[in-house]
């Protein structure tokens, strides 16, 4: 039997012990010196990560953020597997071709925008059967926002390979440049500030993704799992200023300031920037609430995938293997909720 003053100094003991425990797990990640190469097209969703350079919510932190710009996806997928990149900003569905096709432990560690998709097309197409005979430009033909064209024209009666042609031009600003350099250049599917430049140029838009297709999960963060795991503190340290950029971008006393800063870094005039603002911050097609998964607009992404590239024999599996929301999780606790 153990003496009273014994069990006393055990009670004691066991208490601090879990005190300690616990305070360790909300206490924040260390604030070490830290350099991460983050891979992202040339666009205006990434407003929030411009917002946390421009607010100081990476610096704070100890973070330096080399921004890279790639040309295409399959580049930013290929950098990310090889290390060259620590995080990519990319289409959710890029995540799962990444670990469907190219076998590559990918992960989504969080979310962002839809993607805010709208299909457009040159001047001399009035109906989507004009499209007959012509070209679509894509960025890659077989992820992500290739497949929500496609199946916009499938709905309309149209199949790639048949009736049109898919060609791999790159990120959304080349394929508004391919519009103007061929007519055989009908159809593509754009995002802001380039749809906004697409229209002065006298293309038009059939329709944004969200109101032909439903929600769609766009741009989100990915990492590899080996990564993520390895570098864990300054991941969560990154999350946490992004999502501090996302809430400075979506509150409306910011809007000037925002503003500015799309035009100054991606050189817009003002009412292209004031365009492109107006989008981010509409409900359902700009940023999602503190740029969170929506799980909705993932399930319709492998929904896509499945039906358009016939991947899993058609039938879309969970999403939780392609993800890793406790980084993100841990991050919105320490920037409050």
């Amino acid at each position: 039997m153990i003496p009273i003053k014994y069990t006393s100094f055990l009670i004691l003991a066991t208490s601090a012990w879990l005190t300690g425990c616990a305070g360790t797990a909300s206490k924040p990640p260390a604030n070490d010196p830290a350099t991460l190469r983050v891979n992202v097209f040339r666009s205006a969703t990434n407003i929030p990560i411009y917002m946390a350079e421009e607010k100081g919510a990476f610096a704070k932190r100890n973070l330096r953020i080399d921004l890279q710009f790639t040309p295409n996806s399959s580049e930013q997928r290929a950098g990310l597997a090889a290390g060259r990149s620590d995080i990519a900003h990319t289409a959710a569905d890029n995540a799962v071709a990444m670990v469907e096709v190219a076998k590559v432990d990918a992960v989504i560690v969080g979310g962002g925008d839809s993607g805010l998709l709208e299909l457009f097309v040159r001047p001399e197409i009035k109906i989507l059967s004009d499209v007959r005979g012509k070209a679509m430009v894509v960025d890659a033909p077989n992820t992500a926002y290739a497949l929500v064209a496609r199946k916009i024209l499938k709905n309309a009666g149209l199949v790639d390979g048949r009736d049109y042609r898919l060609v791999p031009i790159g990120g959304t600003e080349s394929r508004v440049n391919a519009f103007s350099q061929s007519s055989d250049n009908a159809v593509g599917m754009l995002n802001p500030p380039w749809t906004f430049v697409a229209e002065s140029r006298g293309a038009r838009s059939f329709g944004k993704a969200k109101d032909l297709l439903g929600p769609y999960q766009g741009i989100s963060m990915v990492a590899t799992r080996s990564w993520a795991q390895a570098n864990g503190g300054a991941l969560e340290r990154y999350l946490a200023a992004y999502i501090e950029g996302c809430r400075l971008t979506t509150d409306p006393g910011n809007r000037e300031l925002v503003i500015a800063v799309l035009r100054k870094r991606l050189n817009l005039t003002a009412d292209v920037a004031s365009r492109s603002y107006e989008g981010l911050i509409e409900p359902g097609y700009g940023l999602s609430r503190d740029c969170r998964l929506d799980m909705a607009g993932f399930r319709n992404a492998l929904a896509l995938r499945a039906e358009i590239e016939g991947q899993w024999g058609g039938v879309a599996p969970a999403p939780d293997r392609y993800l890793d929301l406790g980084y993100f999780e841990r991050a919105m606790h320490f920037v409050g909720r």
